[in-house]
């Protein structure tokens, strides 16, 4: 059974790093150290955690080394604390990429997406450029490359979503831009012979941020929400990281995608209702839902690892508590109305 509130960061902390059954028992089948590009992040630290506690928990000797540029020093300090090796240094230079240790396990977070439209180059380096690199330097390594479900078009609501055999045409450059991040895995996989996998993650959440955490933030201040892009999917983070981990037993050559989310089809308006009852409030709205939106179907990686842990109902509570209790925030935007691709 689910909790019923998390009340703090170290039990939100705890169940985001928490690791299943599954992943511990996989654990030692999987030879090598990890080694997680771009920890710093907003997903990277409590997926680095779940890796160091599952193999604590399988018994075995591995490194976890966790790598980024950490402006946030209490971010690396929360890694030390939970036995993981720090790295300090930027992903773009070449001279520094070079010097990194030759991991058999590579988990790839680097991107960049929020205001992506007010420095294109630097997004097509961060999310294009710099993969190329690493899956050059890393050729010898299993890599598991964080991607996103925006490389697909909005599809018809009813359709289902979008499969991964379906043909990307991502909308605007920072989705073009994550389409040239997968291109360079699949070049480098291809011409080294090296085990990749892709997620197309859409859209993970958390107490902190998230689709659900904007809609209920709206809902609370009493701002109108825009239903042009009127659904969406949603999987609790703790379910993305185990799957996510779980996900290098199937690394392959060429490169294999998986689409990673949650099973519903949600709608941006029932969502808001949900909330607003919980919150004593009427939603506002502007705009109608169009009969398109950015979505994907996950059912390969239901097949692969089952279905998510944590159900919508679970999470619009949590949520919803976490906001009246006046829980920290991490002030970014999904921008999940944006429907022109301009981040």
């Amino acid at each position: 059974m689910p909790v019923q509130s998390i009340v703090n960061e170290q039990q939100l902390e705890e169940l985001l790093s928490r690791p299943s059954e599954k992943l511990v028992n996989m654990i030692p089948e999987l030879d090598g150290d990890i080694l997680f590009l771009g920890a710093g992040g907003k997903i990277g630290a409590s997926i680095a955690i779940m890796a160091r506690r599952a193999i604590d928990l399988a018994g075995v000797k591995k490194r976890v080394i966790g790598l980024s540029r950490f402006s946030n020093e209490k971010q690396m300090q929360l890694l030390q604390e939970q036995g993981i090796e720090t790295l300090r240094g930027d992903l773009l230079d070449q001279d520094f990429i070079s010097q990194l240790p030759k991991v058999k396990n590579v988990v790839f977070l680097a991107g960049m997406k929020f205001g992506s439209e007010e420095n294109l180059a630097l997004t097509w380096a961060i999310n294009s450029y710099l993969p190329a690199l690493i899956a050059d330097h890393f050729r010898d390594s299993r890599i598991v490359a964080f991607s996103t479900g925006c490389v697909y078009p909005l599809v018809p609501v009813a359709g289902g979503g979008s499969k991964e055999s379906d043909i990307p045409d991502p909308v605007g450059e920072y989705a073009q831009s994550c389409l040239g991040r997968e291109r360079m895995f699949e070049y480098g996989s291809l011409r080294h012979a090296t085990p990749v996998i892709l997620i197309r993650l859409n859209y993970a959440v958390e107490m902190r941020y998230g689709v659900l955490v904007d809609i209920a933030l709206k809902v609370k201040a009493g701002i109108p929400i825009d239903l042009a892009m009127g659904y969406f999917n949603v999987v609790w983070q703790g379910d993305a990281n185990d799957m996510i981990l779980r996900s290098f037993q199937y690394c392959s050559t060429p490169a294999k995608i998986i689409n990673i989310t949650g099973p519903e089809t949600l709608s941006v308006r029932e969502m808001a209702v949900k909330f607003g009852k919980i919150f004593g409030m009427d939603p506002k709205f502007t705009g109608k839902e169009a009969k398109t939106a950015l979505l994907s179907n996950a059912n390969e990686s239901f097949r692969l690892f089952g279905y998510p842990g944590t159900d919508v109902d679970t999470l619009v509570s949590w949520i919803a508590s976490w906001i009246e209790n006046d829980g920290s925030l991490l002030n970014k935007p999904t921008h999940f109305e944006v429907r022109d691709g301009k981040y």
